[in-house]
């Protein structure tokens, strides 16, 4: 007789973090995040910037949260960790303590080799199941920049756009930050990656 392979829960993801914190729970599966490279950080924090200096910008628009690295606990069996995470904080008015379980506004993700699957199939459709409105995914190697927004229950592409190696990216309006402009040179890095072997 087979045995039923027991699918992991928060509880057990809370317990590995006391050894490694670089973990999250996918499918009922703790699993290692990648490691992070210099493009995908520059990426992260270069978009990070992008997003959070908008929020200093004259004070009409009501604000965001936003986090990067963070845990969301969707249910006992889905806590991915998040490149970059935003609550509007009108639906949040104080920053949440412990894990988070707010679904949130807005999540972008970087791809990272040989994880691509987990941000491109995972997350997309845990995403648009639980109702989050905005999805962004990143990659630093192709340069490129996709946006989805939740239409009728389902993902819809609103924005993308690959920048050859080479070619300066532009300032773009993407929603939910179409307030302002986003400088993607400053997400892609200007001109490139020219990444020199250790």
């Amino acid at each position: 007789m087979m045995e039923a392979i027991r699918r992991q829960t928060i509880d057990d993801l809370i317990q590995a973090w006391a050894k490694d914190e670089r973990l999250e729970l996918i499918d009922g599966e703790i699993v290692q995040r990648p490691m992070a490279r210099f493009e995908h950080g520059l990426a992260q924090s270069g978009l990070n910037f992008q997003v959070q200096a908008q929020q200093s910008t004259g004070g009409k628009q009501p604000g965001w949260w936003i986090v990067t690295e963070v845990s969301v606990r969707y249910n006992e069996h889905q806590c991915p960790s998040h490149d970059l995470a935003g609550w509007r904080r009108e639906r949040l008015p104080k920053p949440l303590a412990g894990v988070v379980t707010m679904v949130p506004d807005w999540v972008c993700e970087i791809l990272s080799p040989d994880h691509e699957r987990k941000d491109l199939v995972h997350n997309l459709l845990l995403l648009q199941r639980v109702g989050v409105p905005y999805y962004w995914i990143i990659s630093p190697e192709d340069r490129s920049l996709i946006a989805y927004a939740l239409d009728d229950g389902h993902y819809k592409v609103i924005f993308s756009a690959q920048y050859p190696k080479g070619d300066m990216p532009e300032r773009v309006r993407i929603p939910p930050f179409e307030a302002g402009e986003i400088d993607l040179g400053a997400v892609f890095g200007d001109g490139g990656f020219d990444v020199e072997p250790a």
